[in-house]
């Protein structure tokens, strides 16, 4: 079986994204993949995919699909998106099916910046370096979603069985933790206090590749470091004193110097943020940070199991026939 959906919307920055291209760095590649990881996690095991499988990643702009052939489940899981389909209005993370004709509406909610829609099936997606995950910047990969592109969908299918509400995801609080350096000495006295003893709002200036920081500058006192590699979640620091945190499409190499680093765990929190909240940087030192992101890894593997459980297994069983006629249990 295989199902059609054709764009009729889509918001910037609305993108197929797989789990990324990791191990190409060193040649200058990035390694992009979703904004948040576990909500694209979460949605996939939803649906009982593969762990990596492509998926559509929705941006505050929204997205309007029509299922124009065959039908499908999906799932959504993310920020607080809604999403009308087939006259229903779902709110939050769900499991739901779309058959021929149906329009499936995707719009923000009251908290979050991405939501992520998997299918039960394989997306018919361009691959790039072996994935198709989007670099939005370049296009290369699954590629961006624009009105009138047809998603294939191979191997469609219905799976009644785990339609229903999904865990919710927890919202971000504002606080980042954060380890400090590696360049704290490009820095003038008192800026990592900075750093960590103000508040900072989320800029408007942001897209995959970096998220750009408002509040007071953080005192550079050196530019002339060589360029070196970067990862997702480096603070790095331009001349101005203007502080941008990297993301998921972030370069592979970086001549500013970088005050602190935000550890994995809170990077999806941040992803999800929106312009104009605050946020505000807390020190760990790396024992810490590992000690933190071991605990993270235990809860998301408690809110996947859930998520991968059959949710209507017992109500499809009342439903069925399972026996063929009446037999006298005395015989």
């Amino acid at each position: 079986m295989r199902a059609r959906l054709r764009v009729v919307e889509a918001g910037p920055l609305c993108t197929v994204q797989d789990a990324g291209r990791p191990g190409l760095m060193r040649f200058g590649v990035p390694q992009s993949g979703p904004m948040d990881r576990e909500a694209f996690a979460l949605a996939n095991a939803a649906l009982g995919n593969p762990e990596g499988a492509a998926c559509l990643e929705i941006s505050l702009g929204g997205l309007v699909l029509d299922c124009v052939e065959g039908s499908v489940s999906v799932a959504l899981a993310g920020g607080g998106f809604r999403a009308q389909a087939a006259g229903t209005l779902r709110e939050g993370g769900s499991v739901f099916a779309l058959r021929a004709g149906d329009r499936l509406a995707l719009r923000p909610g009251d908290w979050g910046s991405w939501t992520v829609l998997a299918v039960a099936g394989r997306i018919a997606a361009p691959v790039w370096l072996g994935s198709a995950a989007t670099h939005a910047i370049a296009g290369l990969g699954g590629g961006l979603l624009r009105p009138g592109l047809d998603l294939v969908v191979e191997d469609a299918a219905l799976r009644p069985e785990r339609h229903g509400s999904l865990p919710a995801l927890p919202r971000p609080s504002g606080l980042l933790r954060v380890t400090i350096g590696p360049q704290e000495r490009f820095f003038l006295p008192g800026a990592v206090e900075a750093l960590l003893g103000r508040s900072f709002r989320l800029s408007a200036a942001r897209d995959r590749m970096g998220q750009r920081l408002e509040g007071d500058p953080l005192p550079v006192a050196a530019l002339d470091m060589p360029s070196e590699p970067v990862l997702r979640g480096a603070v790095q620091v331009a001349g101005d004193g203007v502080a941008t945190v990297l993301m998921a499409d972030h370069q592979t190499t970086g001549g500013y110097p970088k005050i602190a680093t935000v550890i994995g765990p809170d990077l999806d929190a941040l992803a999800q943020m929106r312009a104009g909240e605050a946020v505000r940087f807390v020190a760990v030192t790396p024992a810490e940070a590992v000690g933190i992101a071991r605990a993270a890894h235990e809860a998301r593997m408690t809110r996947l199991a859930a998520a991968a459980a059959p949710r209507n297994l017992s109500r499809l069983l009342a439903e069925a026939n399972l026996i063929g006629g009446v037999v006298d249990a005395r015989r």
